[in-house]
């Protein structure tokens, strides 16, 4: 999410419930909490916070995602003024040595405003090759340091893959949080970074890998990996668009026992994000059956 793309989260660090509902042709988790973030980068009605949060409570989603440390106060205002919940707030980490600071310095001052409201730090880690693991001493100090600071006030980290950071693939993040060894830090699968790096035929198995260490999933509509790679395919558009299997994926989901919330990714879709999250709503809805 570099300059505003990211996505997913859990409720606290176990979160709540992803079951599936019975079918012939669908495997789809039962009331998953649902939120959406990036849905304010591109949208042509320029809504400011108040009105994201009264769109969103309208249509129906459950909250909301928050990019960087701006404006974190009145983002829990204007949610909270809707009954609705943040989920995620996205954090730039840079691994590089020479890198002062390599956080930002605000986040000890927001991390008192999330307590108890289980928000996690989705960790977007850059400043390196990607996937090079000679930066994993480095990362995982911080993260120990990020962690523990978080920790008093009930706040997890998720490790956020991103195509090109340092932090490029899932399988880095389940890495470097297994490094890490801290219970409020896992990591996150983001499904538009993943198609953009790997294979589908690598999701279970790397779903099974990451264990319990998963914390956090977003979504969003797209083709296949391949056709995505190939610079042919839909990357991120709304949920009722693309040929990827997303039932393959919530079947997939369920069977790795995960327990958290989706988040809906949105970035660069363009035009009034009112029009493209109600039918991103009603494609969930009907990926989780009746």
């Amino acid at each position: 999410m570099r300059s505003g793309m990211v996505a997913v989260l859990v409720v606290g660090c176990a979160g709540l419930a992803g079951d599936a509902a019975a079918g012939e042709e669908k495997a789809a988790q039962k009331a998953s909490p649902f939120f959406a973030f990036c849905m304010d980068t591109h949208d042509a009605k320029k809504r400011n916070l108040q009105q994201q949060a009264e769109m969103l409570k309208e249509l129906g989603y459950d909250g909301a995602g928050h990019l960087w440390l701006d404006n974190v106060a009145d983002r829990l205002k204007t949610l909270d003024d809707a009954g609705l919940k943040l989920f995620q707030i996205y954090v730039r980490l840079n691994v590089a040595p020479a890198a002062k600071p390599p956080y930002d310095a605000r986040l000890k001052d927001v991390l008192p405003l999330l307590k108890g409201r289980g928000t996690q730090l989705a960790i977007l880690a850059g400043g390196g090759k990607a996937s090079d693991v000679s930066g994993d001493e480095r990362a995982v100090a911080l993260l120990r340091e990020m962690a523990d600071m978080a920790q008093p006030h009930g706040v997890c980290l998720v490790l956020y893959p991103h195509v090109g950071d340092w932090l490029e693939k899932f399988d880095d993040a389940i890495r470097v949080a297994r490094k890490v060894e801290r219970p409020n830090v896992g990591a996150m699968f983001n499904l538009c970074h993943f198609l953009k790096t790997e294979d589908e035929k690598n999701i279970k198995p790397l779903l099974e890998k990451a264990g319990p260490l998963l914390m956090a999933v977003s979504i969003n509509g797209s083709d296949g990996g391949a056709e995505i790679r190939a610079g042919k395919g839909k990357w991120i558009v709304p949920l009722d668009e693309g040929s990827f299997d997303m039932l393959g994926l919530l079947k997939a989901l369920r069977e790795n026992n995960y327990t958290g919330a989706v988040g809906l990714q949105c970035y660069g879709i363009g035009g009034d994000a009112r029009e493209h999250l109600a039918r991103s709503l009603a494609a969930w809805r009907k990926l989780n059956g009746p």
